[in-house]
């Protein structure tokens, strides 16, 4: 494959800080590695606190949020913010050195406002689709009036844009070409497959059991459409059977305090650890540590169709999964997992009481689950896909129709 030297590459996210943007951090890093120069443009959060820092040679530029957004005003405050820090940065990073692709991860869907500007001198614009914003909405309001309509507009906006695009499964590449109408020849699905340089296999560490007997793990982000409450409903349940299993729960996000709230009501605080958002080395030892791991997002379209990366870090340690009967889940884990009856948190509570009273199954579907990784899933595979594609971009493609040339329908 050709390297990428002296090709600017510039990756902007809104919704999580780079590293700690897992599937980001990998993209950029593998295109640093074939040559590329890497800029990032990110938001702060705890933890990630430097305006700019190079890190392996890929340089970060972070930039403040408001706040982390609950209801209309709140998203319009912080995306206003974001497309302002994102609009102001680009073209800092342009002055100080051309780059040749702005490579646009969402949420949300408004990047291409950012890269229509730079489109002018030629830059490309690949649309990397990490979340299908107009079904994440629904999922956090349950509505379909004028503003899901406005996120089919910008979802629409944004594939006429993007002169590429990046699908993080096949249901989201079917969407970017019936609803983004975007050729087929121009997507690439490149899956969040997990680094296993990263995912090191380690002993159990017994202080996370808090003198229990075994341990189920969460990690992942805690929002409205994460089944934090429905985990919590299916933990009242457990608990009020036997007192041998101890809960621990990785991550931060907009409800992490309201769960915390949640949590106390049920009587559930001796069960049930929230460690929030920690470092690598920390969340890695937490699921080393624990027996089996949950993934109890709500069954909603949005979750229906999207590709979890815990559910995949999960088996690259060994784990065996709960969750439930999602299209995209299953076909991650298969018979890395048991399937709980969608939305039923006792069916759920049964499903991991099956595993951790059956060591047997444990360590089979944890195999299954470590043996998929490691053959078919992990960033080995995926990163070949990512530089193939690039490859495309930036030596043999013509630039496609900009968006003044076409009419969104």
């Amino acid at each position: 494959m050709r390297s990428f030297q002296n090709k600017h590459i510039l990756i902007i996210v809104e919704n999580l800080p780079v590293p700690f943007d897992r599937r980001v951090w990998q993209e950029a890093s593998t295109l640093k590695e074939n040559g590329a120069e890497v800029s990032i443009i990110c938001p702060k959060m705890k933890g990630y606190m430097s305006s700019f820092e190079v890190i392996n040679g890929i340089e970060i530029y972070r930039h403040s949020l408001p706040l982390e957004a609950r209801g209309a005003f709140g998203y319009f405050l912080e995306y206003t913010t974001a497309l302002f820090w994102e609009f102001v940065l680009s073209w800092k990073i342009y002055f100080k050195k051309r780059f040749h692709v702005i490579h646009g991860c969402n949420p949300p869907d408004l990047i291409f406002l950012v890269a229509l500007w730079f489109k002018i001198f030629g830059v490309k614009y690949v649309f990397d689709h990490h979340d299908i914003n107009p079904e994440l909405y629904f999922a956090k309001f349950s509505k379909k009036g004028f503003f899901y309509k406005m996120m089919i507009f910008f979802e629409r906006l944004t594939f006429l844009t993007a002169n590429f695009s990046i699908a993080t499964n096949e249901s989201y590449k079917e969407i970017a070409i019936r609803r983004g109408k975007m050729d087929e020849d121009k997507i690439q699905v490149i899956r969040s497959g997990p680094k296993l340089d990263r995912l090191k296999l380690l002993a159990p560490d017994k202080q996370f059991f808090k003198g229990r007997k075994y341990l189920v793990g969460y990690v992942g982000v805690i929002g409205e459409q994460e089944g934090i409450d429905l985990l919590l409903e299916s933990v009242k349940f457990i608990v009020s059977q036997r007192s041998d299993i101890q809960f621990a729960i990785v991550g931060g996000g907009s409800d992490l305090e309201k769960m915390k709230q949640l949590t106390a009501v049920q009587g559930l605080n001796e069960f049930v650890d929230f460690y929030g958002r920690v470092p690598d080395d920390l969340m890695i030892a937490v699921l080393n540590s624990s027996d089996i791991c949950v993934n109890p997002d709500k069954p909603t379209e949005m979750n229906n169709l999207s590709t979890m990366n815990k559910i995949m870090e999960y088996m690259a340690l060994k784990k065996p999964v709960v969750q439930y009967d999602l299209k995209e889940g299953r076909f991650s884990a298969q018979e890395a997992s048991l399937y709980a009856l969608n939305g039923d948190t006792h069916d759920f509570a049964n499903k991991i009481i099956q595993l951790i009273d059956d060591a047997e199954l444990r360590i089979k579907m944890g195999n299954l689950g470590y043996s998929r990784v490691l053959n078919e899933l992990s960033w080995e595979y995926e990163k070949d896909k990512l530089i193939g594609f690039y490859t495309r971009i930036l030596f043999n493609e013509t630039e496609v129709s900009t968006v003044s040339n076409k009419i969104p329908v």
